[in-house]
């Protein structure tokens, strides 16, 4: 072999074989892309933090009064969240309303008890229900139209939506007709005195 050929098969190995990746190199930006992810996730809990602050003027949820009259509706499924009535993606996180959870509703002459395991309840009185409608998202939970049972209810001086889901969608439309036909009820009582 000529010294050309042997320079030749030379240039050829270099230019096939890759350089091997430092291992010192590759942990490091592992390391930091874990930094950036768990960043990341601390500016998501201050910001979840800082609403809640801003809340802060929301009374105290109101709680279920003792010997509640015998229930119209009960339903068991999710409860994904509430938001401020009419915009549905100013999610509420004061008291625990931002928190999704199991949910058992039930409806009453005195209101709406509101019981999630693992999470605040509150209790809506019927004086402060609004209406009911069926709508396919609230902040965070986009599902298929009328997947999602809305109530709208009054606490302190805001109006709230509460988004639920059933674990059988069909009891939604009667959900809707029972508050809003209660909403007329006590509305029309109201104005006859």
């Amino acid at each position: 072999m000529t010294p050309a050929v042997i320079q030749l098969a030379a240039e050829a190995a270099e230019r096939q074989s890759a350089e091997v990746t430092s291992f010192g190199a590759r942990m490091a930006w592992v390391v930091g892309l874990a930094v950036f992810v768990a960043f990341v996730y601390w500016l998501m809990r201050q910001g979840w933090k800082w609403r809640g602050a801003l809340q802060n003027d929301l009374p105290e949820l109101p709680a279920a009064p003792d010997g509640l009259p015998e229930h119209r509706l009960a339903l068991t499924g999710r409860y994904h969240g509430s938001t401020t009535a009419g915009q549905w993606l100013d999610r509420i996180v004061a008291h625990g309303l931002g928190l999704r959870s199991r949910v058992e509703l039930t409806l009453t002459d005195a209101g709406l008890d509101v019981v999630r395991p693992g999470a605040n309840d509150f209790f809506v009185p019927a004086a402060q229900l609004r209406g009911a409608r069926l709508d396919k998202g609230i902040a965070g939970k986009v599902l298929t139209e009328g997947g999602l049972l809305v109530v709208t209810w009054a606490h302190g001086d805001k109006l709230i939506d509460s988004g639920f889901r059933s674990d059988r969608a069909a009891e939604h439309a009667a959900w809707v007709e029972a508050i809003n036909h209660m909403n007329q009820s006590i509305t029309t009582e109201g104005a006859e005195r």
